[in-house]
């Protein structure tokens, strides 16, 4: 029998998950990423004029950065080549430029598509940019991560990258329409399971694919509700809607509580939202965020406390490591609170976009050859710590932006120590001008 249906190819495809049986077949197929794909997004402009660039699809797992890739080598004519930084290194590396080589030289062009791209080291990262340069390949990397933190500049400059966006309820419930469709039955789910379903994807059309499956292959007589959907899968039942307007106003709610120093409404309103099924460590980076927006230099400690806080749980899990979570929460609380260290970041930020690419002060720059020397690198340069008072009172702007004042500590907590040093600083600073 198995041979039988090995011989049809049914046996192939009563192995396949349902997520890869459904995987799409067209750009149209993909969900959720329109903003990318549409006529007018900056892929599907691509695609229309037949110019793909090498890129960087970053976002959560589940998304559709694999079937992207293979797709746009199709609309493209270019042969698809995988490799996955976990389980190739640079043998693997090397055959696959050299096969697009040889392949080019037919006049066909390669789309090497580079899974968790992120993983590969920095030098490791470096050996595809003469490839990139030379056209030998179209680089399609994927990424989870941040790519400005994991991605190494020279490669970033030679690639665009797109940000793909978790799936939305909307994208969601097409793929259980299409799921449908495939067994040929509606979903054995009422209204609210079928709500608590897309509850549990969190947002991966994989994972919501895949306990889909589960349910479609359940042998029960009535469709599951809420409660039952929840036994079955062994999933704790969202008390709120992490995706929607709850999700968002409790987490406003717990920020502003901080903001306020009211310990005691903070402590509720983390409360209400584990109890509600929140990730804790969702939490965790919120409060890892107040520590350095709403409190920073007035206490420096809040930034450890949450960071221990967050490894705490970690290590703990729940329920126990929640406990270090209401720590964290009560101490940013009662600390003193600024933003100033928040407010000067922004400042630098609009500086830098407005500055684009200002040299450094040559006096700050290295001089490791004659020829740098030559050309006034290091010149002038005071080593601080044998200046007087520690402090040479050199400008690191560039020579064309002077000193600018970003940075204005309040009289709040510890920060209030620094006010005083500051403005000495800048005013011996103004003097060496």
């Amino acid at each position: 029998m198995s041979d039988l249906f090995a011989a049809s190819g049914l046996e192939a495809d009563l192995n396949r998950p349902l997520a890869d049986m459904l995987r799409p077949t067209s750009l149209a197929d993909i969900v959720g990423q329109d903003h990318l794909l549409a006529s007018d997004g900056a892929i599907g402009r691509m695609v229309a004029q037949k110019r793909l660039s090498s890129m960087i699809l970053w976002g959560p797992p589940g998304v559709g950065k694999t079937s992207l890739a293979r797709l746009l080598a199709d609309a493209s004519d270019l042969a698809f080549t995988s490799v996955s930084a976990v389980f190739s290194g640079v043998a693997d590396l090397r055959k696959a430029f050299e096969a697009a080589a040889q392949l080019r030289a037919t006049g066909r062009g390669t789309l090497l598509f580079v899974d968790e791209i992120h993983r590969f080291n920095r030098a490791q990262q470096d050996g595809f940019l003469p490839y990139v340069e030379a056209g030998t390949v179209t680089l399609m990397g994927a990424t989870t991560e941040n790519p400005s933190f994991e991605i190494n500049g020279a490669l970033l400059s030679r690639a665009r990258v797109f940000v793909l966006k978790r799936l939305e309820y909307e994208g969601l419930k097409t793929l259980l329409t299409r799921a449908e469709a495939h067994y040929g039955r509606p979903a054995p789910l009422d209204a609210q399971a079928r709500q608590t379903l897309m509850d549990f994807a969190d947002g991966d059309g994989r994972h919501f694919l895949t306990l889909l499956e589960e349910v479609f292959q359940a042998a029960f007589d009535q469709p599951f509700d809420r409660a039952g959907l929840s036994q079955f899968l062994q999933r704790r039942v969202p008390a709120y809607d992490k995706n929607k307007d709850e999700h968002y106003n409790l987490i406003s709610a717990l920020h502003k509580s901080v903001r306020a120093s009211d310990p005691d409404a903070s402590l509720y309103w983390l409360a209400r939202m584990l109890h509600g099924g929140e990730n804790p460590l969702f939490i965790a980076r919120r409060l890892v965020r107040m520590a350095s927006e709403d409190i920073g230099l007035a206490d420096p400690t809040a930034l450890r406390v949450t960071i221990a806080a967050r490894d705490a749980f970690e290590f703990l899990g729940s329920p126990e490591g929640e406990l270090a979570l209401a720590q964290a929460t009560v101490h940013l609380a009662c600390a003193p609170k600024s933003n100033a260290a928040y407010v000067a970041f922004k400042k630098a930020q609009v500086l830098a976009a407005q500055t684009g690419s200002e040299p450094p002060p040559a006096r700050f720059l290295n001089a490791p050859t004659s020829l740098m020397k030559e050309q006034g690198y290091g010149k002038g340069y005071v080593y601080d710590p044998d200046a007087s008072g520690g402090i040479s009172g050199l400008s690191g702007f560039p020579d064309r932006m002077g000193p600018q004042d970003l940075y204005q500590p309040t009289e709040n907590g510890a920060e209030a120590r620094i006010v005083e040093k500051l403005e000495a600083w800048r005013a011996l600073r103004r003097e060496k001008l």
